[in-house]
């Protein structure tokens, strides 16, 4: 494997660039100029997993190969960040369980079923998080609750519907938290299967807007840290469709770093004690598909 790697030429800039750039109309993912060695350093394996000398050649694979739709899986591992743990910036999902949920709860009482999407799931923290929180609340007993996962990772969805994470994935989390929720076992700490039972994930790449409508509508749409990556084309196709997914008067929460400035002006701000996040408007001014 060392000798193939030193005798694979190094990616040109041409191949780069048309590498680049069909990875990103697939993905959305957007790589600069300054990329580069990253993006090379990521892929180059490949080469030898498929017994290619060039990245033309690995570049002529994902276009026409019959197989090409196994190796993509491969590439959105590569180049994905999956960074991921439970309850990750704390600050917005407290605001979530004791503002934004009691809202939703009088919001949607009448049909007595809340649906909540974490979109960019990675390996499944944010989801159960999600899930913990709705039921700490006790706003929810005797309700429909459905919490979805979503990612394009084919590996981060297998894991997360293992549900079984290492010591790394809490390290933010209360441990008054952890005994209720998880089990200590062998091979790891497992969720608890009354939060497994609310949890379900899919692979989805956010820009097949059809597999997204599988879904239904939603209350809340969890999105964080994950639009910093998309190119300003892609970024807006998301943010539509989470638009066209939601209910009227359902929530956006999107990372502390990211917002819909120049984007979007389809959601209005609610303001919350110790949070900004986004809201579809009750009232919308076209008929939005079901």
């Amino acid at each position: 494997m060392a000798s193939f790697f030193r005798d694979t030429p190094a990616i040109s800039h041409e191949e780069f660039v048309l590498l680049r750039d069909l990875v990103g109309a697939r993905t959305g993912l957007h790589f600069s100029h300054d990329m580069r060695t990253s993006f090379e350093r990521r892929l180059r394996e490949r080469l030898a997993a498929r017994n290619l000398r060039t990245f033309m050649e690995y570049y002529q694979h994902l276009r026409f190969h019959p197989l090409a739709a196994q190796e993509w899986d491969e590439v959105y591992d590569l180049l994905t960040t999956n960074e991921t743990y439970f309850y990750r910036e704390a600050y917005q999902l407290n605001a979530f369980r004791d503002e934004i949920l009691p809202i939703l709860a009088k919001q949607v009482a009448t049909r007595k079923r809340l649906s909540v999407w974490s979109a960019g799931c990675s390996t499944g923290e944010e989801a159960y998080t999600i899930a913990i929180l709705i039921k700490e609340t006790n706003l929810f007993a005797g309700w429909e609750v459905a919490v979805y996962g979503s990612d394009i990772s084919r590996r981060c969805i297998a894991v997360a519907r293992k549900g079984v994470y290492g010591q790394a994935s809490f390290r933010t989390m209360p441990e008054a938290t952890r005994r209720a929720h998880f089990v200590e076992r062998t091979d790891g700490v497992h969720v608890v299967e009354s939060i497994r039972s609310m949890c379900h994930f899919n692979q989805m790449n956010l820009l097949e807007a059809n597999r997204a409508r599988l879904l239904g509508r939603v209350d809340a749409v969890f999105c964080r840290n994950m639009l910093i990556y998309l190119d300003a084309q892609s970024r807006r196709k998301v943010i539509d469709l989470f638009h066209e997914r939601l209910f009227p008067g359902g929530v956006l929460l999107l990372g502390h770093s990211e917002s819909l400035l120049n984007v979007t002006t389809a959601f209005e701000l609610l303001h919350l004690k110790g949070d900004l996040v986004y809201r579809k408007p009750v009232t919308v001014s076209h008929t939005q598909p079901l």
